[in-house]
C-alpha cells in the first residue's frame, strides 16, 4: 500500500529533520506560508480559468453577432 518515497518512517524522518533545521519556532511560520502559497495559486489558476471562459464566451458572441448582421 505504502511504497515508494511516501512510506510512513521516511516521513516521519523528513519530518524530524525539518524539524532539526529549522527549529519548533520557525516550523509553524513555514507551514503557514507554504499554505498560503499553494491557496494563492489555487485562486490565481482558478481566476485565470474564469477569465478564459469569460474571454471564450464574447469571442463566440461576437462571431455570431457578425453571422446574423451579414
Amino acid at each position: 500500500m505504502f511504497e515508494g518515497i511516501f512510506q510512513p518512517m521516511h516521513l516521519l524522518v523528513i519530518l524530524v529533520v525539518a524539524l532539526l533545521v529549522f527549529g519548533p519556532k520557525k516550523l509553524p511560520e513555514l507551514g503557514k506560508g507554504l499554505g498560503e502559497a499553494i491557496s494563492g495559486f489555487k485562486k490565481a489558476i482558478h481566476d485565470g480559468e474564469s477569465n478564459a471562459n469569460a474571454s471564450a464566451e464574447t469571442t463566440a458572441n461576437k462571431n455570431l453577432t457578425q453571422k446574423t448582421d451579414s
